[in-house]
């Protein structure tokens, strides 16, 4: 086989030069020369490339020795001609370019040993034992490829599964819902699964608000050998503005526990359960679950105690009957969350503005006040990959989605720049509006291909971000971008005047952008017809910030008057729910320090995340995050764990479930960001 190859090698080599493809037939000998390389050796970790740097140089040696050996000195001469430009650069090759003109090479003292019978069949062992293990390796990895091929096919079987249960039951819900909404069919019709499922039920789909099914995202937080099914969030209803119920518990009879909801579940919904082919290993998994969670806390003392916050801003009550704070000696059993780590980024000199997790979940880009711009990873180990500074002053920054690893910066002079993070350089530069300089907020769409950006005029106050705005709301624009073409698509109208956006959220498949303007308005845009779906006025004073829900049907929003708001996308301005929070959550921040000294930071990134499954939010406090839960009643947020660990107010928050352990992110006005490590039990 492999002297046939070899001849077809030379037929296409004859062929290259018959034809005069003489720079064809370098790169032919180019590839073929690093083909083991590039398909073996590169799968390799770094340890081992000494290795194959000294079995390449000695299996060099072994050649030219044969070579001489046989007598063949033109194969000799042609193999230093070929290889002289690689290595008359190394020095353990500066004495062997006069092997060919030594007349008796094997009674040289520099050469002698590797004539001996030992010294080859040294070499020969040491090569196949280190080829046998790599190939070994190789085999391994295409193993570990297939079974992950094999458990994405099941995934994808499952979801199957469990859309065509929530359309079966979403067909047998009885009572129509009349809905008052201007939105598009495919956005009434709007939920997290796939468009391609959306696709097959949109006929069937009634004009009502639709609940959605948990991406079952809670597994992420757990080792690999106990991940198991999720636990459905509880979905609000939109019948009305003050009626509230929780939806999609007929799924739990396939994804939940099942003694845990007997109580809950039909006849039939029971019999669905049984007839579930996998309804087995579930219940294997949960027991093994249930028996890990219920083991007391005395046996595992790794386990650090969760801190008492300071102020704890909402009372809970259910939490602190349970023993859920440090004064109770260990976490209850509703404790959602153990923490099982909290690590300090200190790389930053001043207070921070931005703190992001990409979408891969390995890097964090953050922003201070200054313009300096760490981009860092920390997993497995807390590293600084880049430090971007600017001359100019930087206002925004938001991760690429796709790739990744690109970075846009949006800056004060009326330009945002596209980093890439890996080459460390800037790929290039956009001039969006010289009459609204700041780049106050950026959203990439998750289809990678736009990005919109928000372009405010010169407050009234200056230009510096750390001082209170004025009662009165400046200028912007709403402009939407090509990341391919680099030039401007479209311009959206604000009305009912032309206002600075504060903060922009995509929906999942970016159908939809939410914004939370200065004027204190949310605006729904409808993304493939480029306009406004509604809009409404939301907050007394200006939005900070805005997301989605989990379930897409509704979105929240913090405002200067402190609260905390869930609005139903399908009734325009009808709340679902409102909860007021205490200013060193929702800002503007204050740090107090010696002699007078006094720092007031106007919020400008992320003021809540929320975990992977919806159920929770992390929101900001003066001595670090504090975790709640959604509630479907009064009030509409529960205290559930404080993260602490920070001396200086929170100023934004991230939340990352894209690793095997979920990952909170807070940034404090002193430069610091604490990593708190979380893991998710299961009531």
């Amino acid at each position: 086989m492999g002297s046939a190859v070899e001849r077809t090698d030379e037929h296409v080599r004859e062929y290259l030069i018959y034809r005069g493809f003489t720079s064809t037939l370098k790169n032919l000998d180019s590839e073929i020369k690093g083909f083991i390389t590039r398909r073996l050796f590169c799968r390799l970790e770094d340890v081992y490339r000494a290795t194959v740097n000294k079995l390449r140089t000695s299996l060099y040696r072994y050649y030219v020795i044969n070579t001489i050996q046989k007598g063949n000195l033109e194969k000799t001469q042609e193999f230093f001609q070929k290889q002289a430009l690689e290595l008359q650069v190394q020095a353990e090759w500066r004495d062997w370019f006069i092997l060919p003109f030594i007349p008796i090479p094997e009674q040289n003292s520099a050469f002698s040993p590797y004539f001996s019978r030992q010294w080859a069949d040294t070499f020969l062992v040491s090569l196949h034992n280190f080829l046998s293990v790599l190939f070994q390796f190789l085999l391994s990895f295409d193993a570990e490829v297939q079974r992950t091929t094999s458990l994405t096919e099941e995934n994808d079987q499952l979801r199957q599964l469990l859309f065509a249960l929530q359309t079966e039951n979403r067909d047998q819900r009885d009572g129509d819902e009349v809905v008052h909404h201007k939105l598009p069919v495919y956005v009434q019709n709007m939920d997290r699964l796939g468009d391609t499922e959306l696709d097959l039920v949109s006929s069937t789909r009634t004009v009502s608000a639709t609940t959605t099914p948990s991406r079952n995202f809670f597994s992420t937080f757990l080792p690999q050998a106990k991940r198991t099914p999720g636990k459905p969030p509880q979905v609000i209803t939109v019948s009305s503005p003050s009626q509230v119920a929780v939806g999609r518990k007929d799924l739990q009879a396939s994804t939940s526990d099942p003694v845990s909801s007997q109580s809950q579940q039909s006849t039939n919904q029971s019999t669905n359960q049984q007839a579930h082919p996998r309804h087995k290993r579930i219940q294997d998994h949960e027991k093994e679950r249930k028996e890990l969670f219920s083991k007391p806390l005395s046996q595992g003392g790794e386990v650090e105690p969760v801190a008492e916050s300071t102020s704890e801003p909402l009372e809970s009550s259910s939490t602190k009957s349970s023993g859920g704070g440090a004064e109770g000696g260990g976490l209850s059993t509703e404790q959602p969350f153990i923490k099982l780590s909290q690590e300090e980024y200190g790389e930053h000199h001043s207070s921070i503005m931005h703190c992001r997790v990409d979408s891969s979940g390995r890097r964090v880009a953050s922003l201070d006040v200054d313009g300096v711009i760490k981009v860092w990873s920390f997993n497995p180990i807390m590293q600084t990959k880049a430090t971007i500074m600017s001359k100019s002053p930087l206002l925004s920054l938001e991760w690429a989605t796709k790739p990744d690893r690109l970075l846009l910066l949006g800056s004060g002079v009326g330009t945002v720049r596209l980093y890439d993070t890996d080459a460390k350089k800037n790929l290039y530069e956009m001039n969006i509006d010289e009459t609204h300089p700041r780049i106050l907020s950026l959203a990439c769409s998750p289809s990678g291909s736009s990005f919109v950006c928000s372009a405010a005029a010169v407050s009234r106050s200056g230009s510096l971000e750390t001082v209170p705005r004025l009662p009165l709301p400046v200028s912007g624009q709403l402009l939407l971008w090509d990341t391919k073409t680099v030039k401007q698509q479209v311009q959206f109208s604000l009305e009912p005047e032309p206002v600075a956006i504060n903060c922009t959220a995509f929906n999942h498949n970016g159908n939809l952008l939410v914004t939370g303007a200065a004027d204190g308005c949310i605006r729904l845009f409808d993304m493939q017809r480029y306009e406004s779906a509604m809009s409404w006025r939301a907050h007394d004073g200006e939005v900070y910030s805005v997301e989605f829900s989990y379930d897409e049907n509704t979105v929240f929003s913090i405002g200067e008057d402190g609260k905390f708001i869930q609005w139903n996308i399908h009734r325009c301005g009808v709340k679902q729910s409102e909860q007021a929070l205490p200013q060193d959550a929702t800002g503007p921040f204050v740090l107090s320090g010696y002699s007078g000294y006094k720092q007031v930071q106007v919020p400008r990134g992320r003021l809540f995340a929320f975990d992977s499954e919806g159920q929770h939010v992390l929101t900001c406090s003066s001595s670090g995050g504090l975790i709640y839960r959604l509630t479907n009643g009064e009030p509409a947020l529960e205290s559930v764990l404080s993260l602490g660990g920070h001396k200086a107010p929170v100023v934004t928050v991230d939340w990352c479930s894209a690793v095997d352990c979920g990952t909170c992110l807070t940034a404090s006005m002193d430069g610091k960001i604490k990593l708190s490590t979380l893991l998710a039990q299961k009531s």
